[in-house]
């Protein structure tokens, strides 16, 4: 059952007539805010469009515009006979060396995995010139669908040298794959990772629950440990409509 219908007076909603920022967009990204520090927490209602356009003074079509580009955007769904729901929250990521598996943790997502693929194969030439391996000697590939609240965020595909470290589908299953490094006394020390973004493949979409084309956030990283030893590949995609990455940007002296 859905929960109650949010306080949109506890909520602190409010708008400024005298900003240049558009109506709708100053309240959908309270709304965004509210939704992203649990205020509004996922499966509660936003409410009735009417009465939040009366208490705030604004048309109904601009509460209406702002609430769909949440929709839009995967925070909120309209249900027929329900209202206006909350869904979630998006995933934020710092760019810093930690795995997704703590990162969710860290977040209180309650992190599963689903392994799809644990074997040896080959080194093709990104993997080779990657892990600093001959091309074509055998390296250890691992591909899960990792989970967050039982929803689908990421497919991840790692490469790693052979006999690097146990890699039981179970124990890929319970932990995050840094933590199983960890454990077998790897120090992780550095990596050079790269972000992009492309539309999703078929076989992408039916692992993440999304449509063939759909956005896609990508990154690739290579893990250095504290002898300067390539210990593994990773080449992952996430559901953009889920998950971002967050940047510290400093000014250089």
């Amino acid at each position: 059952m859905p929960r109650p219908a949010a306080d949109s007076a506890a909520l602190g909603l409010g708008v400024d007539r005298t900003s240049p920022v558009p109506l709708y967009h100053q309240l959908a990204q309270q709304l965004e805010a509210a939704v992203e520090q649990g205020r509004l927490a996922p499966g509660s209602l936003l409410g009735n469009e009417l009465e939040l356009a009366a208490r705030l003074g604004l048309s109904r079509p601009t509460v209406r515009q702002a609430i769909q580009s949440l929709v839009d955007k995967g925070l909120m769904v309209r249900r027929r006979g329900v209202g206006t729901q909350i869904v979630h929250s998006r995933i934020r990521r710092p760019l810093e060396l930690s795995s997704l598996y703590d990162d969710l943790e860290t977040a209180g997502r309650q992190p599963t995995t689903r392994v799809l693929r644990n074997t040896v194969e080959p080194a093709g030439p990104e993997v080779a010139a990657a892990l600093g391996v001959d091309e074509g000697r055998d390296v250890h590939l691992v591909e899960r669908v990792r989970y967050a609240n039982g929803e689908p965020v990421a497919l991840l595909r790692n490469h790693l040298p052979p006999r690097l470290l146990d890699l039981g589908s179970a124990r890929l299953e319970a932990t995050g794959l840094y933590r199983m490094m960890r454990g077998a006394g790897i120090t992780l020390h550095s990596a050079r990772q790269t972000i992009g973004a492309r539309a999703a493949t078929a076989d992408e979409g039916e692992a993440l629950s999304e449509p063939v084309g759909a956005p896609l956030l990508t990154m690739e990283r290579t893990t250095f440990d504290d002898g300067g030893r390539a210990v593994e590949f990773g080449s992952h995609v996430y559901r953009a409509s889920r998950y971002t990455f967050e940047f510290q940007l400093l000014v250089r002296p």
